[in-house]
């Protein structure tokens, strides 16, 4: 696509954001809520509209070669990011689930399920590639270094015991004999064969017409068959029940799209290139150019100020501090009286603020608990990304919604903007070097007044006392200070405990959208979570904080995920996608990795600091956790206790503490016996616990065609997949791959063409595999309904039916007493 066709999708996207930043910032604040339903309606059409905008944000930042254009993009995309996560807390504390069905929003909207779908921005990876490859090569050289690659066995001679040389000797003979055998009816099959063929010399020929009409009847309803099932097939296609040939095969168009999509990203790394180089030679013509101007005109207008000063009180001002600014006070639009009048009132309000007694505060008190009690309801909580969108909205009303760049058709930067930018950035440069002269030029003029006066010659100006020396905070010892990041690099990866993660996408956790969320939640029922909705909230908590350092650091902070589910349902394929997104590194400290393991008290605090040294050094970081209900076992297990897994209880919530909003590094543990840990410890560790169920009939659908075509097979009219997704109910990703294994084995493909696959070969793997029973995702929701957000969700339930209770009966003695 060209310029003009993704300025064009940017536009569209600023005008929507426009739109919504109007709703959300009116002149007047919005009363506040009292019906729940309507209020999560609201935070429902936003969500769902911000994703809208941050998919297009997305793909114009992705392919807009412009480069001053690309960082206001950046700038809405970051904040648009931050807005979605924002509603999605708020989302999940008003209703109390991890999990909302939005389906008759998306019918407002003429949207579809796909429209829900999170988009993982491409720039995550894109422009820390060189970073990324450099840390995957040091992980992988070091891994080659100690052997862990690998290798092919080397092919050595074993002796045999005495059984085993039997029972060599036994095939071998069999075999032998076998053969003999195998030759001797060989030879009497050729011998019987020889004497039909004397037989037949002697015999007249059957008559060529009988075999002709045989030959012709055969061939004939051979083309007539084929001739029938192209033209079912034409038919299907004409009415759109199924895919023709051409659907399987890329356009030249989508392939020519294709290629300019990458020469764009090429276009992105060159014209950055010259902005930069730009950059530093306007700065460069600007400092020798208007900084010498620039600097006499400020140091005039400070001395005229100080003269206006002295001729209106008598006595040179103060010159202000940087903290409060500097000149840039004296360079505003303001007489000498007035900012006199304002650093007077500064001192009465600083003067004012000790006296004040208890009796003000408790009458603020009160007046709050009024207001508040006066304001009944729900309200959206403060964002902090708002004010970001709106000046980005405002920079791009005022700079390139009306501008003409009929003229740029290469789409160059823009010249001007540069210089208008870093005449900003020049003038707050020499204005602190231009302070520090003036300061000392105002004292000298004190100095000299003061002795024609007669005065005191020492200095009279008063220093601001600081601010009471607070209490200050114990800073963490660093137990390897002596120490580099590539040497803790290399420690860790020898010991194991960092991995390198598998090249799996979040895409790839393949899953159906659950269609009836919605109705089931109106009957008063909690429907299991899809795939789809699991994939959604992974991407929202997980891989959009770890990506983008702005987000991570505004946005509600997650510092822990807990995946918990049945074993198979995918939840290590998880960990590795987030890393492979967002390219973050993976420590693992599951119990059975850390047996052995940096032994002691002092071993565990130092393996602890070095992992978060290391991940918050080079974050983004995953550190993954399996069994993590082992950490929190009740009972240790007697075949366990060896492996000490509770060795982490204690010091892991400490560190967890460590984790401040820009670190960018996130705790995920897996576990799929939830039920044996102790559920406070291990909910203080994982504020946010993700609940993943066994696939439903929709997913496992889907999932069945796509395994069997990544493994090579064929899906065609003979393999009925809606009997085969039907018969697998109960069984996890895990079982379907496995079974895909089995029967798709490498002289199975090779029969493809002559004996299509059926569902019927996939039912015997699928017969001795045992499925995951409906008691036990019954414990898993009954565990679930014990966790905090599992209780709030029951407790508003419960007050849900109360108040419905009440309107029932009254219905029912209205109606009796219309009866009577």
């Amino acid at each position: 696509m060209s310029h003009s066709t993704y300025n064009k999708i940017w536009a569209d996207a600023q005008m929507e954001l426009k739109s919504l930043l109007t709703h959300e910032l009116p002149a007047e604040p919005l009363r506040p809520e009292k019906d729940r339903v309507m209020f999560f309606q609201r935070l429902a059409v936003l969500y769902v509209r911000y994703i809208q905008i941050f998919r297009h944000l997305e793909e114009a930042y992705d392919q807009i070669v412009h480069p001053q254009k690309r960082r206001i993009i950046r700038q809405l995309l970051d904040g648009v990011m931050g807005r979605v996560l924002e509603l999605k807390h708020e989302m999940v504390e008003k209703e109390f689930s991890e999990y909302h069905y939005m389906d008759d929003v998306i019918q407002d909207l003429k949207l579809t399920p796909e429209d829900l779908e999170i988009p993982i921005p491409r720039y995550f990876i894109r422009e820390n590639r060189t970073v990324l490859q450099e840390r995957s090569q040091m992980l992988s050289s070091i891994l080659k270094s100690i052997g862990v690659e690998e290798q092919p066995k080397p092919v050595g001679v074993r002796s045999l015991n005495f059984e085993e040389a039997i029972k060599m000797i036994q095939v071998s003979e069999r075999a032998r004999q076998g053969r003999l055998r195998a030759r001797f009816m060989k030879e009497i099959r050729q011998d019987e064969e020889r004497q039909r063929r004397a037989k037949d010399r002697n015999k007249e020929s059957t008559a060529l017409d009988e075999a002709a009409v045989c030959i012709q009847k055969v061939w004939r309803g051979f083309l007539q068959r084929k001739k029938i099932k192209e033209e079912r097939e034409d038919e299907l296609i004409f009415l759109g029940m199924n895919f023709g040939p051409d659907h399987f095969q890329l356009n030249p168009s989508i392939l020519a799209a294709q290629e300019n999509q990458a020469s764009r990203q090429k276009k992105q790394d060159d014209y950055e290139e010259d902005f930069q180089k730009s950059i530093m030679s306007i700065i460069e013509k600007l400092r020798d150019m208007e900084g010498p101007d620039l600097k006499e005109s400020m140091k005039e207008q400070i001395r005229q100020w100080f003269i206006e000063c002295h001729d209106a009180t008598g006595t040179f001002p103060d010159y202000p501090e940087e903290e409060d600014g500097g000149s840039a006070l004296i360079f505003a639009e303001k007489t000498p009286q007035q900012l006199l009048e304002e650093v007077a009132a500064k001192e009465e309000e600083e003067a004012n603020k000790k006296p004040k007694g208890k009796e003000e505060k408790k009458d603020k008190g009160k007046k709050d608990k009024g207001e508040e009690e006066e304001e009944v309801g729900l309200k959206m909580m403060p964002s902090a990304f708002l004010s970001d969108l709106e000046t980005g909205c405002g920079t791009y009303q005022a700079v390139w919604q009306n501008r003409d760049e009929s003229k740029n058709f290469n789409q160059w930067h823009e010249v001007e903007l540069i210089k208008e930018e870093k005449r900003k950035d020049l003038e707050y440069e020499i204005r602190l070097q231009v302070d520090e002269l003036m300061r000392q030029e105002l004292a000298h003029w004190k100095l000299a007044v003061d002795k024609d006066k007669g005065g005191n010659t020492k200095g009279n100006t008063k220093k601001k006392k600081g601010p009471k020396n607070e209490k200050k905070k114990k800073k963490e010892k660093d137990l390897t200070a002596d120490r580099s990041i590539e040497s803790l690099f290399h420690e860790l990866v020898e010991q194991g405990l960092l991995k390198q993660s598998k090249a799996v996408r979040l895409e790839d956790y393949i899953g159906e959208y659950n269609y009836l969320g919605t109705t089931l939640r109106q009957t008063d029922i909690e429907p299991m979570p899809s795939l789809s909705d699991v994939r959604q909230v992974i991407a929202l908590n997980a891989v959009l904080p770890l990506g983008c350092q702005v987000v991570h650091e505004k946005a509600p902070l997650v510092k822990a995920i807990l995946l918990a589910g049945p074993a198979g349902v995918g939840k290590k394929m998880l960990v590795h996608a987030i890393c492979q997104e967002t390219g973050a590194n993976l420590f693992d400290l599951s119990p059975l990795n850390l047996a052995g393991k940096y032994p002691g008290k002092n071993g565990l605090q130092m393996m602890l600091h070095v992992v978060f040294k290391v991940a918050k050094q080079l974050h983004p970081s995953v550190i993954w956790i399996g069994d993590a209900e082992k950490m929190f076992y009740k009972k240790v297990p007697k075949e366990e206790k060896e492996l000490d897994p509770r060795r982490l209880k204690k010091d892991l919530p400490k560190m967890l503490k460590s984790i401040k909003g820009g670190d960018r590094v996130l705790i995920v543990g897996t576990t799929q016996d939830p039920g044996s840990a102790d559920l406070k410890s291990l909910c203080k560790v994982y504020s946010k616990i993700i609940l993943i169920p066994r696939p439903d009939y929709a997913s496992r659908y889907v999932m069945w065609r796509e395994l069997i075509k990544k493994a090579g097979g064929e899906v065609t009219d003979s393999l009925d997949l809606s009997c085969l997704a039907k018969i697998s109910d109960g069984y996890t990703q895990g079982h379907m791959v496995q079974v895909v294994r089995a029967i798709l084995t490498e002289h199975r493909l090779q029969q493809l063409a002559k004996r299509p696959l059926t569902a019927a070969e996939f039912v015997s793997p699928l017969a001795k595999t045992d499925p995951i029973f409906h008691d036990e995702e019954e414990a898993l929701k009954h565990w679930y309904a014990k966790t905090p957000l599992g209780k709030k969700r029951a407790k508003a339930a419960s007050e849900k039916d109360e108040e419905e209770a009440p309107v029932k009966s009254g219905k029912k003695s209205a109606e009796n007493t219309k009866k009577k």
